[in-house]
């Protein structure tokens, strides 16, 4: 053993070249060694999965040796807990990381292979829905490229969200089953398994040291399995992990059941406790569907918790010093619960006292708020809460009676003060306030854009950030420009490396030097080129996936996001109703010829916005069939919105749809990958909107409708959407012609239930903004006619996006929140990782021996 051990550490890191040959080489061995097929029985699978291994041949290399170089450092841990992560595919972004894409491509050429098409039989992985997912994925690659010892954690679900087929316009879900094929870049770990307890009921016990102690007893139990997904930083031989958690079962099924002949029964225990990470996001407008909800947040969180206090241990003989070594960054309200199991395994496990364990706890956990929406701040009724978490909500009580009688000491005799901070919502239902217990546990609160950290501050959470203001700060969010550019937008990138240098990719800011060329005819005329290039890619993608021939000369108007009704893509439906019917009575002799182009998905169980996406649809058939609105008009709407799609999507943009109501839009990043893409935005002023608007500037951008402050002073008065409707002739035509189904011929009734909402209270404003917005459209029109002009707009827009990028705002977090140093991406250090602009004292401590798992 000691000779094999010595062995493995005298092997020198980095062994494997990365020269075409070496990998040719590499390639041919994993078809016929690793799939088992030859040149004539291969597919084009067993090609991706063998570019996949030999590109984690490569990968694993340094992962080993960035974990060893984290423990030898014992630097600070930042484990990023987030429910989504929404990766896409991971072939070429390791390739691009590593610096191998063009070894690789010309690799499989000599085997008459293309890269492209190896690349698209990558399915993207199912881990997420939206915007949440997305910027989780985007932080990992800033956290790896800056060289933070980061983890992310997650659940390895085996179906995705679903996946979006249209149907005569409609949305049907089907299950994502994107692991059919296996996923060559994770890595089972069964040697990291932890229980994670349910259900049960609670027994208290004297210690022997005389101490009342809680045992948690009869609890029904599963096994969460791990499963480790390497991420690479940018060409700095620095690989982070993605752990993700699989439920497995406590034991295969019940003998007893098995031996009476009852099969069946044998195994649906199994099932059912593996059933927690079978699917992302189970429909929770059900009874079931909320336990499970609650059951899948509980287990990613205790087996996260577990690993981590687990890895501590191995290296320092206590608890007391993790708040300097570790920070829990709880990505949205889901994980929230982290806060009552982190102290029920201090307390409970650990014998650590309340005090004592609270202080642990506090200064360990760290929270995002993403949301201004109520639904979406997560509440779980109390019943609900104690049938599966009994001891947890034990523990949430004693929180909340101490936090109680600490704001009672400072605010005497404010009872309606401590009914809105309290951690239980009062009510014929109680229910668990899970972002209070999340403010209360932690030491950071920050929102995601300046607009919304204000909105959490002076209203959402005002009692709390009055009670502690220093908790409360922002971090805007970001993107990678190592996704969202280099490899996205591959013309696009060139143009630019070509005239300011490739410095831009790990310093985004660097993008300013575009600004003196935003006027070069030479330069925009290449633009232009690029951007044509990208629109007829995407319009062959249309043509394939929709049936619907788009000309790639027509200004190219983009909204694609997740469909709810305070995105509005009503709002713009009803604006191309506005076009159709104006250019079907007379069409202009010199409109800029638009295409519409939507993509997004409807939760299965949100009625209006599926009847928004079959609106859509209904409006572009009409549209797309007119003989004198056609030329001039187009709508797609492209199913199963993914993040490869929005690769092909965000290049060819021209026109961003960003039109929340203000006030709603926590931030966004859709707007921002759009930009860096070279689209121009239409939008509120909502969500880091305002943000992009100051950086790019008034001139570059197309604003419209109620500010924030202009939505609350309108709520405040009383909004009556039915004198919209009657003071705007044309708005009245546009919705009595939906009601008298002409866009529903067949099915007498079917947009009734959008007139309604509209005239009935329309709730985010869509009326009151559609005049301001028509007219935003036209100055949109008229700036597109003229190449030039759009194309300075275009290049500025580019140009000053470096301060959205996701490096920033990760290394705004590592600096402000969790105290360890981001590491820059210029320079080599001794570990062949990146230098330190400034060293935390973690990373320089004397190195310890030993090698250490991960």
């Amino acid at each position: 053993m000691d000779r094999k051990n010595k062995s493995l550490a005298g092997l020198t890191s980095y062994d494997l070249p990365m020269e075409q040959d070496a990998i040719k080489l590499s390639f041919a061995n994993h078809v016929e060694y690793s799939v088992a097929k030859d040149e004539y029985s291969a597919t084009g699978l067993d090609f991706y999965m063998a570019a996949a291994l030999t590109t984690r041949d490569r990968l694993f290399d340094r992962w080993n040796k960035t974990q060893q170089n984290y423990y030898n450092k014992d630097q600070k841990r930042v484990y990023y807990l987030s429910l989504e992560f929404l990766i896409g595919r991971l072939l070429e972004d390791a390739l691009l990381n590593l610096g191998m894409r063009e070894q690789m491509a010309g690799a499989v050429d000599e085997f008459g292979l293309s890269l492209e098409d190896i690349i698209q039989t990558e399915w993207d992985a199912g881990l997420g829905n939206g915007g949440l997912g997305r910027l989780a994925a985007c932080f990992l690659d800033s956290m790896a490229t800056l060289g933070i010892a980061a983890m992310g954690y997650g659940i390895r679900y085996e179906y995705g969200i679903f996946k979006q087929v249209l149907q005569h316009g409609a949305q049907h879900e089907y299950a994502d089953n994107w692991l059919r094929y296996g996923n060559p870049w994770e890595v089972a770990r069964p040697q990291h398994l932890f229980p994670v307890h349910f259900r049960g009921r609670v027994e208290t016990v004297i210690a022997p040291d005389g101490r009342t102690v809680a045992r948690w007893v009869d609890t029904e139990d599963v096994m969460a399995m791990a499963y480790d997904i390497p991420v690479p930083g940018y060409r700095n031989e620095r690989v982070n992990t993605l752990r993700l958690w699989s439920a497995k079962a406590t034991r295969e099924f019940d003998f007893s059941y098995f031996n009476q002949g009852d099969y069946v029964q044998a195994l649906h225990d199994k099932t059912a406790n593996e059933n927690i990470s079978r699917v992302l996001y189970p429909n929770d407008t059900l009874v079931q569907g909320k336990e499970l909800r609650l059951q899948q947040e509980f287990f990613f969180v205790s087996a996260t918790l577990q690993d981590a206090l687990g890895r501590h241990l191995k290296t320092h003989p206590g608890l007391s010093n993790l708040p300097d070594k570790v920070v829990f960054q709880l990505n949205d309200t889901h994980p929230a619960i982290a806060v009552a199991e982190l102290m029920r395994l201090l307390v409970d496990e650990r014998g650590i006292a309340w005090e004592t364990a609270w202080d642990i706890t506090s200064r360990c956990c760290a929270y995002t708020n993403h949301t201004v929406l109520p639904e979406a701040l997560e509440k779980w009724p109390v019943p609900l809460f104690e049938r599966v978490l009994p001891r947890h909500l034990q523990i949430i009580y004693e929180i909340n009676r101490r936090f109680l009688e600490d704001v009672s000491a400072r605010y005497p005799g404010d009872n309606d003060r401590l009914r809105r901070l309290s951690l239980i919502e009062e009510g014929p239902e109680k229910q668990v306030r899970m972002a209070h217990l999340a403010i209360v546990g932690s030491f950071s609160v920050n929102g995601v854009s300046a607009l919304h950290s204000q909105i959490l501050r002076d209203r959402i959470f005002a009692d709390f950030a009055e009670l502690t203001p220093a908790k409360f700060n922002n971090k805007t969010n970001g993107i990678t420009p190592r996704r969202w550019l280099l490899k996205a937008n591959p013309g696009q990138s060139a143009l630019i490396t070509e005239h300011i240098g490739d410095g831009w990719v790990t310093n985004l800011p660097q993008l300013e030097r575009l600004v003196p060329l935003a006027g070069n005819a030479d330069f925009q005329a290449r633009w232009q080129a690029v951007k044509l290039a990208n629109k007829e890619r995407l319009a062959g993608l249309v043509a394939s996936g929709c049936g619907i021939t788009v000309d790639p000369r027509s200004l190219f108007d983009v909204q694609v996001k997740r469909l709810h009704e305070y995105k509005r893509q009503l709002l713009n439906a009803l604006h191309i109703v506005a076009l159709y019917r104006e250019y079907r009575e007379n069409p202009p002799a010199h409109a800029v010829p638009r295409t519409f182009l939507f993509a997004g998905k409807a939760a299965p169980g949100y009625f209006m916005a599926k009847l928004i996406i079959r609106f859509i649809n209904a409006v572009g058939a009409a549209v797309n069939s007119h003989p004198k609105v056609s030329p001039l008009l187009r709508v797609a709407f492209l199913p199963n919105y993914s993040v490869s799609l929005a690769e092909r999507i965000m290049p060819a943009a021209e026109v961003s749809e960003q039109i929340s109501t203000a006030g709603t839009e926590a931030s966004g990043t859709g707007n921002m990958k759009l930009a860096l893409n070279g689209a121009v935005t239409v939008g509120t002023l909502d969500g880091a909107n305002v943000e992009i608007r100051e950086a790019v500037g008034a001139e570059n951008m197309f604003t419209f409708g109620y500010s924030y402050t202009e939505v609350e002073q309108v709520l405040a008065r009383g909004y009556h959407p039915r004198e919209f409707y009657e003071s705007n002739p044309e708005l009245r035509a546009i919705l009595d012609s939906i009601a008298a189904d002409e866009f529903s011929r067949g099915e007498p009734g079917l947009f009734r239930p959008l007139v309604d909402s509209l005239l009935g209270g329309d709730p985010f404003l869509v009326l009151g903004d559609f005049a301001s917005y028509r007219d935003c459209q036209r100055r949109v029109g008229q700036a597109y006619a003229d190449p030039a002009a759009w194309s300075r707009m275009s290049i500025l827009n580019v140009a000053h996006m470096g301060r959205f990028s996701s490096d920033l705002t990760i290394s705004a977090y590592a600096n402000e929140i969790w105290n360890v140093s981001p590491r820059s991406g210029a320079e080599p250090d001794e570990d062949g990782g990146a230098a330190a602009k400034g060293r935390s004292a973690a990373s320089s401590k004397g190195s310890r021996k030993g090698r250490k798992s991960a």
